[in-house]
């Protein structure tokens, strides 16, 4: 949850919300297999407490119980995305997305024991709502365009990450039994990588001479640099071997673990198209790609998890807050430290330690070049 203050200190220039409170307030405590509803009046009295399944059935009840004791000033949740969330959001409810923190310290407001129950918890959500909602923000409704564009690019995280985890796996199985593999080419999750080691088993392995990895390499369409001389010294000076037994067990699991790893190729480069495609057709774009050595990814990144609300962010200082690259002060008496902040949009955070990554290496290639100005990077930096 973001206040219009920047999530620092309560700033009284910054403008609130001001509006009259309307109707009651509710709030919802999610979960996997039900949802709590609790709704609250503008005197704090309980006017509606139940659980609801998280069911088609449940859910349609949850919405006419909603619109029953409209109009509602607001409902308090304690996530900003999901089914439930855009069901909400689809109705015409205005959302507030309540940290689990604060809402954790909202407890201690009326109970001092550690007391925790699903009625209670969305009892505090409502009730923190009616008190705290002048300095909330409501949750903003993403277009249908932002909102597969930060589908897909979150998805597409987690492919990276099983890509990282199965190449991590196929590493230690080719350190056992076939390490030169490690040694050829860039990197292990590269194609070229995965073709050799179908192609070439130990055996076959001792057998690759310049001839024959000048052919490999063409017929695999190689762009690197490197001339096949070198990648069969390479092979040569690392081409160590495991027992028989041992090397004919590692060999059938490190074949299906490269084709497990050559198939999450294949859907990074489908996900990346489709990347560019939705970061072209979004209005916003030209803003972000207009930055400097700002990637694709980065800049896909950043529109999706900033958003489309101008207001989001009054300061900078908020957004600076949010990506987590503001430092956390902690002042008292004659003790002052500043700390790393943690608490941030992580996957904002990424991004910018991306983006200043490749500014970085631009820099450093213009200096290389006698000082003229940084090109912006492409190829595989053109997607981080």
């Amino acid at each position: 949850m973001t206040r219009t203050d920047g999530t620092e200190s309560m700033d009284h220039s910054l403008p609130t919300n001001t509006t009259d409170p309307i109707g009651v307030f509710a709030g919802v405590d999610w979960g996997n297999a039900h949802q709590q509803l609790c709704l609250v009046d503008e005197a704090g009295q309980v006017v509606h407490q139940r659980r609801y399944a998280h069911t088609a059935d449940g859910l349609e009840r949850l919405d006419r119980h909603l619109r029953r004791h409209a109009p509602l000033a607001g409902i308090a949740i304690e996530r900003g995305e999901g089914l439930l969330v855009e069901r909400l959001q689809a109705a015409g409810h205005t959302l507030y997305c309540v940290s689990p923190k604060i809402s954790a310290r909202a407890r201690e407001r009326y109970r001092m024991a550690p007391k925790k129950d699903d009625a209670f918890d969305a009892f505090v959500l409502a009730d923190s709502l009616r008190h705290e909602y002048r300095h909330w923000r409501p949750l903003p409704v993403a277009s249908p365009k932002l909102a597969e564009l930060r589908a897909v690019i979150r998805d597409r995280e987690r492919v990276v990450w099983n890509q990282r985890d199965l190449e991590n796996q196929l590493r230690a199985i080719l350190e056992s039994y076939h390490p030169a593999v490690l040694h050829l080419f860039s990197s292990l999750d590269r194609d070229i990588s995965l073709a050799f080691l179908e192609d070439y088993p130990p055996e076959q392995a001792r057998r690759v001479g310049p001839e024959r990895m000048k052919a490999f390499t063409s017929r695999h369409g190689y762009s690197g640099r490197t001339r096949p001389e070198v990648l069969v010294e390479r092979l040569r000076t690392h081409l160590l071997t495991a027992a028989p037994g041992t090397v004919a067990g590692k060999q059938l699991t490190a074949v299906l673990f490269a084709e497990q790893l050559a198939l999450l190729n294949d859907h990074i480069r489908i996900l990346n198209k489709r990347i560019d495609e939705l970061l072209v057709a979004h209005p916003d774009a030209p803003i972000f790609l207009s930055f400097p050595c700002m990637g694709r990814s980065c800049a896909a990144t950043l529109l999706a998890e900033m958003g489309e609300d101008r207001d989001r962010f009054p300061t900078p200082a908020a957004l600076m807050a949010e990506t987590g690259v503001a430092p956390v002060t902690r002042s008292s008496g004659r003790t002052r430290q500043v700390r790393f902040r943690y608490a941030a949009n992580k996957r904002m955070r990424h991004a910018v330690d991306w983006w200043v990554f490749n500014m970085a290496r631009g820099a450093d290639r213009a200096a290389a070049a006698g000082g003229r100005a940084a090109v912006p990077v492409s190829g595989a930096s053109a997607y981080q």
